[in-house]
Order: C-alpha cells, then sequence, then structure tokens
C-alpha cells in the first residue's frame, strides 16, 4: 500500500450512516469488515467514507470531531475496521468538514447558553444584534442559507488548532490514508493549506481530494495544495451524453479538461471521477436505457481521471434524488445483500485492466473520433498505448483510423482485433485495446 499516489488509487464509496445503520443496528460499521473481499473482488485498494463522526442528522452536522457517531459504533470499532481494511492493502479516506459545524456541536451549545460571556463566540460569525430563524436572540452565518449548519470561522487559531488536532488524532489512531474535503471550493484557502502541511508533515503519502462543484480545478489542484477534485463537468457529461445519444458532449469535455492542445486545463491532473455518488440521482436511475450502464462505467474506468464507485451501484441499485431528502440515495445494505452479479464482474475487469495499465492510469488524451453514439480515443504513456471505442448504439460501427498498428488485442475480452481495415463495434459495446507494437 506504500507508494500508491493517487493516479494508483480505485475508490469504493460507502455513505455509513446509510450503508450500517438502522433501527436494529449497533457497532454497524464492523460490517465494513464483512464487505472487504467484495471491495477488493471490485478492485478498489481505497476506501473513501462520508461522514462518520459524531453529528445530529446526515453527518454533515458535527458534533464532536473526535467521536465516531454513536449510530455506527464506537473509535475502538472504527480504529477495529481501519486495520482490517489496511492489512487488505486497502487505504482509507475520511470526509473532512470542516467549512461548518452543526447546531449541537459543543462549542455553538456554550454560544447559545452564554451568548457574549462564551469564549467560543469567535469560532462562528455572530451579530448578536441580530436574530437567527431558530429565535436564538443572534444572528449567525450558516453554510449556503443552511441554519442548520453553523459556519466556522477558519481564521481563528482556536478553531484551527481545534481541527488540526482532530485530524492527528485521526491519524494517529486510525492510520487513515486521506481525506476528502467536504465543500472545497468555498473553503478557507488559508486554513486548506494549513491542513496539508501539517497532515504532510506527518504522513507525506496523505491523500487529499476536494469536493468542487464547479470552477477552475487547478485552483486547488496543484503542487501545494489538493491531490484531485470531483470532477462533475465530466460527471454530467457522462449520464448526459448516453441519455441524448450525444457523445460530443463527454467528448468536448475529455478534450477540454485532458486533451493536447496548449490551452488544455488539466494535463496529467489526477481528477476524481464518478457516475453517481451520495448527492446525485443512481446511475441506474438517471441513465435512461439499461444497456448503457456498463458502458458508462468503462467509459469512466478508460477516460483520464481516477474512478470511484459508489456502494450498490455495482450492481444496479436505483435511487432517485427526492426535493429535501437524499435518503433514497443511502440505502442500508446489509452484508448479505451484497450481489455479485454481472455488472460487478464487468467492473471487477475493468479495474483489472487499469491496474496493470500505465496508460490508463497516467496517459495523455488524444481524441480518435467521436459521433452521436460513438467515442473513442487513445492513451499514451511511455511505450504503452490503448485505444478506447464506444459503441452506445444499437447499430453496429466501423471504425477508420490511423492506428499506426493493424493488430491489437481487446483487454476486456481477450478477442484478437484486426482493424487495419477498420475497426468493428459492435451495438452496446466498448474496448479497451492495447494495440501491437
Amino acid at each position: 500500500m506504500k507508494g500508491l499516489t493517487m493516479k494508483d488509487l480505485i475508490f469504493y464509496h460507502i455513505f455509513p450512516l446509510g450503508a450500517f445503520v438502522d433501527d436494529e443496528t449497533e457497532h454497524g460499521i464492523l460490517e465494513v469488515k464483512e464487505w472487504i473481499p467484495h471491495i477488493k473482488g471490485l478492485g478498489a485498494n481505497a476506501i473513501y467514507f462520508s461522514p462518520v463522526f459524531e453529528s445530529s442528522s446526515h453527518g454533515y452536522d458535527t458534533k464532536d470531531y473526535k467521536v465516531i457517531d454513536q449510530r455506527l459504533g464506537t473509535n475502538e470499532d472504527f480504529k477495529e475496521v481501519c486495520n482490517a481494511l489496511h492489512e487488505e492493502g486497502i487505504k482509507v479516506i475520511l470526509d473532512g468538514v470542516f467549512n461548518h459545524v452543526g447546531r449541537e456541536f459543543w462549542a455553538f451549545q456554550d454560544v447559545l447558553e452564554k451568548r457574549q460571556d462564551s469564549e467560543y463566540k469567535d469560532w462562528f460569525y455572530i451579530n448578536f444584534d441580530g436574530n437567527s430563524n431558530y429565535g436564538d436572540g443572534f444572528w449567525y452565518e450558516g453554510w449556503e442559507g443552511h441554519f442548520e449548519l453553523v459556519k466556522l470561522n477558519l481564521d481563528n487559531p482556536a478553531v484551527r488548532d481545534h481541527l488540526l488536532d482532530a485530524v492527528g488524532m485521526w491519524m494517529e489512531e486510525f492510520g487513515i490514508d486521506g481525506i476528502r474535503l467536504d465543500v472545497a471550493y468555498m473553503l478557507n484557502r488559508t486554513f486548506m493549506k494549513n491542513l496539508v502541511d501539517f497532515a504532510r508533515d506527518r504522513n507525506p503519502e496523505m491523500v487529499f481530494i476536494g469536493e468542487m462543484l464547479h470552477g477552475d480545478y487547478s485552483t486547488l489542484v496543484n503542487h501545494h495544495m489538493l491531490d484531485s477534485a470531483t470532477n462533475y463537468e465530466c460527471y454530467k457529461g457522462l449520464y448526459s451524453s448516453f441519455n441524448t445519444h450525444n457523445m460530443h458532449e463527454i467528448g468536448y469535455s475529455l478534450n477540454r479538461q485532458f486533451g493536447p492542445e496548449p490551452w488544455t486545463l488539466y494535463q496529467g491532473l489526477p481528477l476524481y471521477s464518478f457516475v453517481d455518488n451520495h448527492d446525485v440521482m443512481r446511475i441506474a436511475t438517471q441513465l435512461t436505457d439499461e444497456k448503457h450502464l456498463p458502458l458508462i462505467n468503462a467509459l469512466m474506468f478508460a477516460m483520464p481521471g481516477v474512478p470511484s464507485v459508489y456502494y450498490g451501484s455495482e450492481w444496479g441499485i436505483e435511487g432517485f434524488k427526492e426535493p429535501g431528502s437524499d435518503d433514497a440515495l443511502r440505502p442500508r445494505v446489509k452484508p448479505e445483500d451484497l450481489k455479485r452479479g454481472e455488472l460487478y464482474q464487468y467492473i471487477a475487469k475493468l479495474s483489472e485492466v487499469r491496474k496493470h495499465s500505465q496508460a490508463l492510469k497516467d496517459g495523455g488524451y488524444r481524441e480518435i473520433r467521436t459521433e452521436q453514439d460513438i467515442i473513442a480515443f487513445e492513451r499514451e504513456a511511455g511505450e504503452e498505448r490503448m485505444i478506447f471505442a464506444l459503441n452506445a448504439g444499437s447499430e453496429e460501427y466501423t471504425l477508420h483510423f490511423d492506428a499506426r498498428a493493424g493488430k491489437g488485442t481487446d483487454l476486456l475480452t481477450g478477442e484478437e482485433k484486426d482493424f487495419g481495415g477498420g475497426l468493428l463495434i459492435p451495438p452496446y459495446q466498448a474496448m479497451i485495446i492495447q494495440p501491437e507494437r
């Protein structure tokens, strides 16, 4: 596990407060140990846990940064889980929710009780001449107008020290390998730099991923700050291209982000790729044609970026994002519910191919062809080349291109391909071809 960089990782993403919690469960986080064969079988070597620390409801309204949510179990339980994952060569990435806390966070509770006399009043953005939506007798800033999420004053040294102390505890007690920074697009940049430096002084291989919904990813992903950011631009392009039979959309994004032209934005940056997550509609629900489900995963694994699979989507769990509730996206899944069907096996094959291909992990991007239901591109690193070709339509398609070689092997099927006179792509099929040298 040592020496793995961001580009070497394949993520499995779990929302613990959904997956491991019901009215009958105690110490549910221990169920992760029973998931390990499933996660390893899929090919993942890193697990990203959405919030695990004590909170009031969904996890992003933190009550205590140093205590595992009692609905999941205890600190000792989570330490046991992290040790088990590490023994199997799986890195542990935690959600770092540092922009805001819940109203039940202990320091904010002190302000509610003591008001101006609280020593923690400067931990938040408070105006004692106003009033809140909760009738507290003072106004405070909430995250994007959500006043159940109280914005922290990250310029306050005491706040910074408290959060860094918590991260130090996560590293020492649980041995975590990285942090996904919630709402990184608006997180205090000075604090973010302090956090990265603090953690990497203790572990130079710590991984940092920023949640970015929009904006220029390179402002956060660079040698001085984060390793990666959530690639929401390509997330949208992926499902939309399939649903509208318009591969030009994802093709445009891939060219804009990773193409060979001088104006390309993110060449070499290992952005975090996904087809769904805990905040968006399940991909099996989002796609209008179920035949596209394996294909969208193939494209996600083959394009530049670091692939992530959200728990349950590897066997086609559905979930519609309801107004005001994400519960359908974060279901309870017991160990006996885990399934290893055709889609699971297909994604496992994609993982295997990617793990053994430097071109797919670190190669450049060159478009070969983009049409309505067709996308084909080349990835190259050193002496290795890979050609990806996908047909999302119902009719076979012959792709003519300068392949620099007339033969190759489709690594997904093991079939030999002779494409000197054109590459025949059957309907609803993706290929990852290694040309002969």
